[in-house]
């Protein structure tokens, strides 16, 4: 945690240093340094993909996307609609899945992934994983559920058979956890 506050402290110095230098020495920011190419101040000059990658890329080092600490685990897959199922969420606000779907709107992380955990992981943890047969891009989700064990994360999917199929069982997959529990909102 004290971590992250130095992080956020070091950010907020660099943002002030860089509206300094603007706005005191206008000069020293010419046409073709990296703040007009990111402004696209002009519309005949193209946005540079590699600044505006990096630029991202610093963000997501250094912000919220900076994991605390990651984990080895095994991904599986369920739905709302097993059999044993009821629909409803075990951790607090306790939605049902099967009228609210298989994604949360966190206040900070925005719309992500339903996941299950063993309670080695408190409620509204937010954890990345990337599995590429499920998706290209790293997944986010949040612990809203329990009934798995030790450090295996089970992603809520659409219905049984696509959990079964798409997801199925990935072994030694490398969890990265962005947020333990809803006390770091």
């Amino acid at each position: 945690m004290r971590k992250y506050f130095l992080r956020r402290i070091k950010m907020f110095i660099q943002a002030i240093v860089v509206i300094a230098i603007v706005f005191v020495f206008p000069k020293a920011v010419n046409d073709t340094s990296i703040f007009t190419v990111a402004m696209n101040t002009s519309a005949t000059k193209v946005l540079d993909k590699d600044v505006i990658t990096s630029s991202q890329n610093r963000l997501y080092e250094n912000g919220l996307y900076d994991p605390i600490y990651t984990f080895v685990g095994e991904l599986t897959g369920y739905a709302g609609d097993c059999p044993l199922c009821s629909g409803y969420l075990a951790c607090p606000p306790r939605t049902n899945v099967l009228k609210e779907g298989i994604y949360y709107k966190d206040k900070t992380y925005g719309t992500v992934r339903i996941a299950a955990s063993s309670k080695n992981y408190p409620c509204g943890t937010i954890i990345r994983f990337n599995v590429n047969k499920i998706s290209s891009e790293p997944i986010i989700a949040i612990i809203l559920d329990r009934g798995v064990g030790g450090n295996d994360i089970d992603l809520l999917t659409e219905n049984e058979e696509y959990a079964i199929k798409s997801v199925g069982r990935v072994r030694n997959t490398t969890f990265e956890v962005l947020r333990r529990g809803w006390k770091n909102e």
